[in-house]
């Protein structure tokens, strides 16, 4: 089951946060469980910081708690959110330089359409947490991402405005997959799709 999602390779991280960010719209996150079985979807939202702007953790100082946003790319940053909700980001760029990109949101198939809706919502359903910061995500553990599939095609993705920030607000860091109902917050005047007219990820997605 596995070779049915190939890691993505080291290279596609060492890139800008606000590059990489759009880019892992429509990838997959994919966990092998304890009994063997493999938990995936795909990523429908994601949002970007860089350490030259206000609202990524970096950007102040470096510390204990941030210090994976200022390592290798390639590598999960699970931080706490208000003491109780995870939120899981993908390292990106360049060693030394706090640059990352928050998972927002995942579809998975065959579950309520909003069960990864959200960062928090995200963590829970896969079961990530601080015990799963600094770990790579291009394959040597039992949590990587792994690219679009081909059957895919080239998703029409929205660019707009990140969330839940108190600075930075004017950036358009954020990115969704414009025909999914599995977003946590749309752009302003940007509707939901019909439930007909929308896309979900399938089993049979899977190859």
């Amino acid at each position: 089951m596995t070779q049915a999602f190939p890691a993505l390779l080291l290279e596609f991280f060492c890139r800008p946060a606000e590059v990489v960010g759009p880019d892992l719209v429509g990838c997959r996150l994919v966990k092998r469980q304890a009994d063997g079985r493999v938990l995936w979807g795909v990523i429908v939202e994601t949002e970007a910081y860089s350490q030259d702007e206000p609202a990524c953790h970096g950007y102040r100082r470096r510390s204990p708690q941030n210090e994976t946003l200022f390592g290798e790319p390639g590598r999960f940053y699970v931080y706490v959110s208000y003491g109780i909700h995870h939120c899981v980001n993908v390292v990106t760029d360049r060693p030394e330089w706090a640059n990352g990109v928050l998972l927002r949101a995942i579809a998975l198939p065959d579950e309520p359409e909003r069960v990864a809706a959200g960062p928090a919502l995200l963590a829970r359903r896969f079961g990530l947490d601080r015990s799963h910061d600094r770990a790579a995500v291009t394959g040597e553990n039992e949590v990587w991402l792994a690219p679009r599939p081909v059957a895919f095609g080239t998703p029409t993705i929205v660019s707009t405005t990140r969330i839940g920030i108190s600075q930075g607000q004017d950036i358009s860091w954020r990115w969704y997959l414009k025909n999914c109902r599995s977003i946590s917050r749309r752009a302003k005047g940007d509707r939901t799709p019909p439930l007909q007219q929308a896309w979900a990820p399938s089993v049979s997605d899977c190859p």
